[in-house]
């Protein structure tokens, strides 16, 4: 069973190392299209910042993103 990515359960430095895994592709032609730098926030790692500090879930911070892409852009799920 994988080990819990939630704030409560890993260490800074976990959360670190999940981000650079996750981003990992990030710059080298492989976007998942996450959103981040259409949407002006430069380095995506600075996106997930508020997780690695123990300020925000990663789900968190994908639903902000995903609604900032709604905002700007009319995406809608279909």
């Amino acid at each position: 069973m994988a080990k819990s990515k939630l704030i409560k359960d890993t260490t800074r430095a976990e959360r670190e190392e999940i981000i650079k895994l996750a981003l990992a592709g990030c710059g080298n032609g492989s976007c998942d299209n996450c959103g981040s730098c259409s949407l002006g926030a430069g380095d995506p790692y600075g996106t997930y910042q508020p997780y690695i500090d123990g300020e925000m879930e990663i789900a968190d911070i994908n639903m902000m993103v995903a609604e900032r892409n709604v905002k700007l852009f009319g995406l809608q799920r279909g």
